[in-house]
């Protein structure tokens, strides 16, 4: 089927402002259609299908994970390929790619799945690492471009990149994976052996990690929580020891169980009269409520982005 203007206005406005947290999604999807996907997910959920059976056919999709930071959920558009075709429309630098190469090589692969490195480690990323074995054998070939990238330069790529959400700032100040990371790069974490969460079996890049020697099992701590208001006993699948609750308490893990009900509930609405007034109220208000939301995003400025350009790499 051909996709409406709806479709096409959901689509820009991932690829415009990049990866959305899913309240700003649904935001955005409701002033598109009229309708709140809280009370018509099944319409949402076609909604999109029917874009990412079109994407498929440029090699993109629309995808949703959490924030491994925050536990919140994202949704963004991706590039299924990785060829020197994509390679050659990205806006970054070979030095700055080898930079960021070296940032995630080394927050991915930390024993501890802290998630992040310090700013300072982020500067001092050494780019000759980065090239192949051969190559590096030979102080001669170390391309000028990567002995003259200078710490300046380093800064600016590292502002330049936590902007376009592909690294992030934690609390603390230190850098981490942003969110376009996370989506993008799930096939580079499994090629690498990063070892994945035991309850959603995504890379554990941010996660807790048993502490039983010789144990790698990594449960994300908002999965840890889950766990923890489900049942009363959690050992670890891999030493079958008790897992070590640290900060995360049952109190704390109900507490966020109920915040997520309430934000459900105040999403969804009541289930009886009045979701099925608002049901027949939105059919004879979609469209009214989608030419509002057209008009007011016609002045916005779009940025036409192919395929290449929607991939760092």
């Amino acid at each position: 089927m051909a996709l409406s203007w709806k479709h096409h206005t959901l689509v820009q406005a991932l690829i415009s402002r990049g990866p959305l947290k899913e309240r700003e999604f649904h935001s955005i999807f409701t002033g598109v259609t009229g309708r709140n996907p809280g009370t018509v997910k099944k319409i949402f959920d076609k909604y999109l299908l029917e874009i990412n059976k079109e994407l498929s056919y440029v090699h993109f999709e629309l995808k949703a994970c959490r924030d491994q930071y925050d536990g919140q959920v994202c949704y963004g558009v991706v590039n299924n390929v990785s060829d020197d075709q994509s390679k050659l429309g990205t806006k970054y630098s070979v030095p700055q790619i080898a930079f960021f190469k070296g940032i995630i090589e080394a927050i991915a692969q930390d024993e501890a799945a802290q998630g992040c490195i310090s700013g300072f480690d982020a500067l001092n990323i050494r780019l000759e690492n980065q090239i192949s074995s051969e190559a590096s054998s030979s102080q001669q070939q170390v391309p000028a471009a990567f002995k003259n990238f200078s710490m300046s330069q380093k800064e600016k790529t590292l502002d330049e990149l936590v902007r376009d959400k592909w690294l992030c700032r934690t609390r603390e100040g230190n850098i981490g994976l942003g969110i376009r990371s996370l989506l993008d790069l799930r096939s580079w974490f499994r090629n690498s052996d990063v070892p994945p969460c035991e309850v959603c079996n995504e890379a554990g890049v941010k996660a807790e990690v048993c502490p039983s020697e010789g144990c790698a099992v990594r449960i994300h701590n908002y999965c840890l929580k889950q766990l923890l208001s489900q049942r009363d006993d959690k050992r670890c699948s891999g030493c079958g020891k008790q897992w070590p609750l640290g900060k995360v308490t049952k109190a704390e893990a109900f507490e966020e169980a109920k915040n997520d009900e309430e934000n459900e509930t105040q999403a969804t609405g009541p289930k009886s009269k009045r979701r099925r007034q608002q049901r027949s109220h939105e059919d004879s208000t979609e469209n009214s409520a989608s030419q509002a939301y057209l008009a007011s995003t016609s002045g916005a400025n779009a940025r036409r982005v192919t395929r290449s350009t929607a991939r760092l790499r």
